[in-house]
Parts: C-alpha cells; structure tokens; sequence
C-alpha cells in the first residue's frame, strides 16, 4: 500500500495518528515478503489466506489500542462517508460497525430500507448507485437473500462489505471470533488456532455465521466439528470444504462434538425452523443440544463458551453457562468494535491510497 498521506494540522496528544498495519513483515523467518491487504471488498473469508487473516488480526490489534486511549478515536476516515444498509433487524453489527466508523473519524449514513424507495421497488442496484452517487466511501450491506453482497460489489465502485447475506456468509462475525479465540490462545504461541478443536453447535444448515467461521478457522488450521440435529446438519453442509479441501466433520452426538473442545460456538435457534418441520419440537431440541454444565464440562477446562448473538437463553444454553465464568460473548461484542474498524480501515484505505493524517 503507498504511504500517501494528507497534509493537515498535527493531531492532538490524545487523537494520535493511525498506526500503519496495513502491510506488515512476517515474522516466520521462512517468508521474510511483506503481506499486503490488496482486497477493495469483504464478501467472505472463504477467499482470504492465512496471512489476510493475520493482516486483519494484527490491524484490529492496533485499533484495540486505539479504542484503549483516553479519547478512543483516530483521524484515518475525517471527512469520508460510509453508508450502512441493513434489509434484516441488527443491533450488534449495525451498531458496532457504526461505533467503528466513528471510531475511526468517519460520517455514517444509515439507510433504512422499510422507509426508503425501496418500498416503491427500487432495486439493490439502484440503492447502490444512488448511495455511492451522493458521495459515499463504503457500503455496509446486510441482505436475506444469499449472494446479494457480491451484487451490490458488482454495481459498485467503492468497497463493499458484507454485514450477512442470507444463509450465505458473515465474514466480520466469523472475524470477529477469531479474534476473540487468539485474545485467549496466543501466548508465546506462533499459532495459536493451529490444531485447536473448535464445536458449532446447532442450526448449521441456516447459519451463515457457521459457514464463515469455519473457512476462517481451518484456514488457521483449526479443527472444526459441526453437531445438530440430522436435518440441520446434512452432508452437503461440507461439500464446499472438502472441494477446497478443508476438512470440517460433522457429528450428530454433543457429547463426541465437545469432547476435548478448545471452544463452542453454540448458535441461535430460529424458531421458525421447527414451524418448517426440521424439529418435532423445542423441548426435543434443548433435550437433545442445548449446552448446559455437565455437557459443556466434557470440553477442555478453560474452553471458551461463545454465541453470535441474540442468545436464546433457555434454548441453545443454559442462563448459568451464558454468565458463567467460560462464555466470552460480551467479549466477542466488545472486539467486534476493533475488527471491523480493522476492515474498514483495511479496505478504504488501501483502494484509496489515502493514508492518516499526520
């Protein structure tokens, strides 16, 4: 990325510059070339490299400091707009994208499709159009229908990211654990995921945060185990790993899938699916799945219990788990703020050439 930087007055004591991580040298001896981010977009973490994924796990480093600071912001996007566009009710990504953005100096323009002309049938294209039209820098999108990121990255000329499409993806979720599994595991540790055992537990058929997690972690070299219920973990639900040839097993019993497990990820039932007649019933599913004490005490004594959110307490765990000492959720939402500042600055910055002001 070129160091191209604008030239305004210098920054206060307590608004430092950004640090530069958008390119940094490997510390494995055996590949002393620099990594650099070269992405325009995030659509999903199944095209991301190892070393991307330690590009955006080192540069959320960098704006976990950043958020540390007495006054937790940085100049790197003032005077430069990004517009959120969420077609599915958010509060955790909706908000933390936008606390990122302004984290970072940023405007946010949130469009909110049931009162926009999307009610009158404008198109995603047209949205996207008009919204980069007016001057926007990035679009945030979250769509139910799987793939409608890669249409709007299409019709677009500026970086589009992906806040979940349908069953399809959700790469900053999916990054956003991560992080959280390394803030935990690093240590003196070269890879810390490498070789982890890590659980998702649950509707995996229809999870997009499933999906992403389990690109981002066997890219790390983690082992994956999926565990549900027979028809919402078909074995099709791998097809798209073993082509690529990632290796991600799947399990019907919770008992083998937390086994030894260095982290759970258990994710949240939708109630519909049980209207769909993939569950004979509710108490059937917390009967045979939900995460309580004694099943979660078969995994590793120090596993990390954790959950995408909005949790169905009762259902997927137990309240006593989702407080308890192991569940790192709150965690999770509090790094989510570093990682997509992280993205945002990962990809604004290095289509743009525009540095931090100095």
């Amino acid at each position: 990325m070129a160091s191209t930087t604008r030239t305004t007055s210098a920054p206060r004591k307590d608004e430092e510059t950004t640090p530069r991580p958008a390119t940094v040298v490997a510390r494995d001896e055996e590949h002393q070339a620099q990594r650099t981010w070269r992405r325009r977009d995030l659509l999903d973490v199944d095209v991301l490299s190892a070393d991307e994924i330690e590009i955006v796990m080192e540069t959320a480093d960098a704006m976990q400091e950043i958020l540390s600071r007495q006054i937790p912001k940085a100049p790197t996007l003032r005077g430069r707009t990004v517009a959120t566009i969420f077609y599915e009710a958010s509060t955790r990504t909706r908000a933390s994208f936008e606390w990122a953005v302004k984290a970072l100096s940023g405007d946010v323009v949130n469009l909110a499709p049931s009162t926009s002309s999307v009610t009158k049938g404008e198109s995603l294209i047209d949205t996207v159009r008009t919204l980069q039209s007016m001057g926007a820098g990035s679009i945030v999108l979250r769509h139910p229908e799987s793939g409608a990121a890669a249409v709007a990255a299409r019709h677009a000329n500026v970086p589009v990211i992906n806040a979940g499409d349908g069953r399809h993806a959700h790469p900053t979720q999916a990054l956003l654990d991560l992080y959280t599994m390394r803030a935990h595991w690093r240590g003196d540790e070269r890879d810390p995921i490498r070789g982890r055992k890590v659980a998702v537990v649950g509707d995996v058929l229809h999870s997009r945060v499933a999906r992403s997690n389990a690109w981002a972690l066997t890219a790390m070299g983690a082992d994956v185990v999926f565990c549900g219920p027979p028809t919402l973990t078909p074995d099709e639900i791998t097809e798209g790993f073993r082509h690529a040839g990632r290796t991600v097993t799947v399990v019907n019993d919770v008992d083998m899938a937390l086994d030894g497990a260095d982290a759970v990820i258990a994710l949240r039932l939708q109630s519909e699916r049980q209207i769909q007649g993939l569950l004979p019933s509710l108490r059937s599913y917390v009967r045979g799945y939900q995460i309580d004490a004694e099943r979660l005490g078969r995994a590793k004594s120090d596993v990390l219990l954790m959950h995408p959110g909005p949790i169905n307490e009762g259902v997927e765990v137990t309240p006593e788990v989702a407080a308890g000492p192991r569940s790192v959720v709150q965690e999770q939402v509090q790094h989510g703020i570093a990682v997509r500042m992280a993205v945002l600055y990962l990809t604004m910055t290095g289509q743009s050439e525009v540095g931090p002001a100095a």
